[in-house]
């Protein structure tokens, strides 16, 4: 078994870069000579390179180290919190949330407000992650992200925070827009203004033309909803496009309609790492967390 006072050595030469500057930010007193032996130990118990020279004093880890630094760190970051919030009862510290952008804007304000009414002392550290960052929750490099997760690994929890719905979006002006009722079968022939690829959007705007039986003719694609609404408000083509609301977004050059039956939905989820260490600051965000 790997001693835990190694582990703490190496955590704080890899953060900080230098044995030197590792044995001045160490929460209690210790020698630079005695981190160095922390961490030859653990190199030697492991048989592997943690780090490699690049200075006089500066250290930086090798692919293992900074693997195993990506796991360690988040428990030697999050126990501070953990210990004033089992001696004081205060929940404190910093929680680290991955979303897509949509998320970001339309679901977390409303939760982090929630979160701060109750427990001011945290800090929230938001990253806008394009794909679900399922590999960088595993790595703990959030303590949590929120996501259409298609599939969540076993290691992974989810619950779910909200319902995206498939809207098809015309311009204004044109003729299908005008009517009550849209008919997909309509628009077989027109131009996909289409999410990029390498986006999961992209599958999803597939996925509900596939219910439909629709094959686009051709596409535009583009990286955001937002120049995705301009291209089809240009009269560029027509496009689909999930909302987290119940009824249909308004727009003044564009008009939204609910996906034809057959319909298809899209659950949010906030997920984190089921073997995540006690973390109060986890539990409170889950605490606050919206239901669809």
């Amino acid at each position: 078994m790997i001693q835990l006072h190694r582990l703490e050595g190496f955590y704080w030469v890899a953060r900080t870069g230098g044995y030197a500057r590792a044995a001045r930010a160490f929460p209690y007193p210790i020698t630079q000579p005695a981190v160095h032996q922390q961490v030859k130990k653990l190199e030697t118990e492991l048989g592997l390179a943690l780090f490699e020279r690049v200075g006089k004093d500066r250290m930086i880890p090798t692919a293992a180290g900074e693997r195993l630094y990506r796991f360690v760190r988040p428990y030697f970051e999050g126990l501070p919190g953990v210990v004033r919030s089992l001696t004081s009862g205060e929940v404190a510290g910093e929680l680290r949330v991955a979303a897509a952008g949509m998320f970001l804007r339309k679901l977390l304000p409303a939760w982090v407000k929630r979160l701060k009414r109750r427990h001011p002392e945290v800090d929230v550290h938001l990253v806008e992650a394009p794909v679900p960052p399922v590999d960088a929750l595993l790595l703990g490099e959030f303590d949590a992200a929120v996501d259409h997760f298609p599939r969540l690994p076993a290691a992974i929890a989810g619950q779910t925070v909200g319902v995206m719905r498939p809207y098809v979006v015309l311009p204004a002006k044109h003729a299908a827009a005008q009517k009550k009722r849209l008919r997909l079968a309509d628009l077989e022939d027109e131009t996909f203004v289409a999410y990029s690829p390498n986006l999961l959007p992209h599958a999803q705007q597939f996925e509900a033309l596939a219910l439909h039986g629709l094959t686009p003719p051709r596409r535009i694609t583009a990286t955001s909803a937002e120049v995705i609404q301009g291209f089809v408000e240009a009269e560029l083509g027509y496009s689909i496009l999930a909302s987290l609301e119940p009824e249909p977004p308004k727009s003044r050059g564009l008009k939204f309609f609910p996906l034809p039956s057959p319909r298809v939905e899209f659950p949010v989820s906030v997920a984190w790492r089921k073997d995540t260490p006690e973390n109060p600051l986890l539990d409170a965000l889950l605490e606050c967390a919206p239901t669809p």
